[in-house]
């Protein structure tokens, strides 16, 4: 369905229209359908500010609702030339420069006598998270720079905010869900109706700097920190939900690499996850700026490193399998790495991972598959009884029952 990190966004939006719970937030469909606009059409204006790249969505929705929620629909996606925000530390007025022209483009599909009564709102999430950890300022700059952008103009600016890791997942979820019909649809005979709880889906959704499950678990909650509480279409939603900062694919990559300079230092690097035969150079010090990073450089090696590759699975995989730690939940049934807590998995599962210019990734894929691997059976615990029912399409699979 080729569903974009878009999940992730956000708060806002159909506060306008009334919408209840988690603080007010955006419900997105997945495709967006060719429609005459009646006149009691509202738009809002979502950018998601990830960690690699940031996104605009522009929503459609009547001002009418089903059981106090709104029913949205997608007018525009727009990705926002350059890197994600976070990346502008030396340059934060560009951060928000960077914005204005996928806006001017969602502006020409709003009428402009709507243009004042656009509520618009940008959310980041784990690269502004890890930014506002390392250099505090700079954060602060990067959003002024946004707020300062937006705030002139001609929209109903609500804000830059940072998302909590759990408000991310939460979002994912209802995402995946609303666009998968779980949470209502259209029937056949021109009704809107809610599915039977069964069909509600669990969400995996892979970022650059961070990654999140969500789901609704068979039994209580019992670490009330990763439960998400929520109102839609007149029915209560109680959802666990966890979000791993540094265990994003691009975190993931740098953390690797390090670990690999860690253990043999040297000025020729053999990667086990690179295919036999390639071969890079890689400055080092960037590699350790990372808050997800825990190490100093070793003052023997160059600032430059030759990276070959050795193309060793059963070596990537051991070398990944260190970024865990597993240790933490022996003797604990509910955990699943890291000492965090986790119930048991229960129904089907959506994943999503998407990364704009792919083609620069292709040296990565070994590590990113059994990146995924790993973490999906050794660190969320779908087991080997469960493995069998995961069925993979392009970027969703379903854990099924």
């Amino acid at each position: 369905m080729g569903l974009s990190r878009k999940e992730q966004v956000f708060l806002a939006l159909l506060g306008a229209s009334g919408v209840s719970g988690l603080t007010a937030l955006i419900l997105l469909l997945v495709e967006a359908t060719s429609v005459l606009l009646p006149t009691d059409i509202k738009f809002g204006i979502v950018f998601d500010a990830g960690s690699s790249h940031t996104s605009l969505f522009l929503y459609q929705w009547l001002a009418n609702k089903e059981n106090g929620t709104g029913v949205v629909s997608q007018a525009l996606a727009c990705q926002v030339e350059g890197p994600g925000i976070s990346s502008y530390t030396s340059n934060a007025a560009q951060a928000g420069e960077s914005l204005q022209g996928c806006l001017e483009e969602a502006l020409v599909l709003i009428p402009e006598a709507q243009h004042r009564k656009t509520p618009t709102f940008l959310g980041a999430t784990a690269g502004m998270r890890l930014l506002s950890r390392k250099n505090s300022s700079q954060a602060r700059d990067i959003f002024a720079a946004v707020t300062q952008v937006l705030g002139r103009s001609p929209v109903d600016f609500w804000g830059a905010e940072l998302l909590a890791g759990q408000a991310e997942g939460a979002f994912g979820w209802i995402t995946v869900n609303y666009g998968l019909g779980t949470l209502v649809k259209y029937s056949f005979t021109g009704e809107w109706i809610q599915p039977p709880e069964e069909m509600l889906v669990g969400a995996l959704d892979m970022g650059g700097a961070s990654t999140q499950i969500t789901f609704v678990p068979g039994g209580p909650i019992l670490d009330k920190s990763t439960q998400a509480d929520f109102r839609l279409y007149g029915s209560d939603y109680s959802v666990y939900t966890h979000s791993y900062l540094c265990f994003g694919r691009d975190q993931m990559l740098s953390r690797l690499l390090v670990g690999l300079v860690q253990s043999r230092p040297a000025a020729l690097l053999r990667h086990p996850c690179y295919l036999s035969g390639y071969q890079t150079t890689l400055a080092l010090g960037p590699l350790y700026e990372s808050p997800c990073v825990h190490a100093t450089p070793p003052l023997s090696l160059p600032q430059n490193l030759t990276v070959e590759g050795t193309g060793n699975p059963g070596a990537c995989v051991s070398a990944i399998r260190e970024l865990f730690n597993f240790s933490s939940c022996q003797g604990q049934e509910d955990c699943a790495f890291d000492g965090v807590y986790q119930p048991p998995l229960r129904g089907q599962f959506y994943v999503e991972a998407s990364y704009p210019g792919q083609d620069r990734w292709l040296r990565d894929y070994c590590a990113s598959g059994l990146y995924i691997l790993t973490l999906l059976h050794e660190g969320y615990g779908f087991s080997e009884e469960t493995w069998p029912s995961l069925e993979f399409r392009k970027q969703l699979f379903w854990l099924q029952d």
